[in-house]
């Protein structure tokens, strides 16, 4: 979304990236970041809770505004109603721990990097 963001900005619209992957969006560099700490597929706030999506939306779009520095990520606030990120790697994240060095998810997708890009295109310190 950073890129998109980025095209959009250089042809005049303002735009705010709405997300809860601080890390992610970082590293896209989008001109104005509104980070939420929830659930990713929830980044707007809990399922029917309209009145705490609207405000999470609202803070998000006042960052058109206020944001001044490019690539800046603002915390917008909200809070989740439940320590959702210990019962989602409890009970529903399987995936490999997220660490600060590039890595696969499985060995068959660093299989398939090499297999299509070649040894050399396949990061060394996954």
């Amino acid at each position: 979304m950073g890129l998109i963001a980025r095209a959009l900005e250089a042809a005049g619209v303002a735009t705010v990236t709405l997300t809860s992957a601080w890390t992610i969006t970082a590293s896209a560099n989008p001109p104005r970041g509104a980070f939420t700490d929830f659930p990713l597929g929830n980044t707007a706030g809990p399922p029917n809770e309209p009145r705490v999506q609207r405000d999470i939306i609202r803070r998000a779009l006042d960052l058109v505004d206020s944001a001044v520095e490019a690539g800046t990520i603002t915390p917008v606030g909200g809070g989740w109603p439940i320590e959702w990120k210990a019962e989602a790697r409890e009970l529903r994240d399987h995936r490999s721990p997220r660490e600060s060095t590039p890595q696969y998810e499985r060995e068959s997708d660093r299989e398939s990097a090499i297999a299509q890009h070649g040894e050399a295109a396949a990061c060394g310190s996954c």
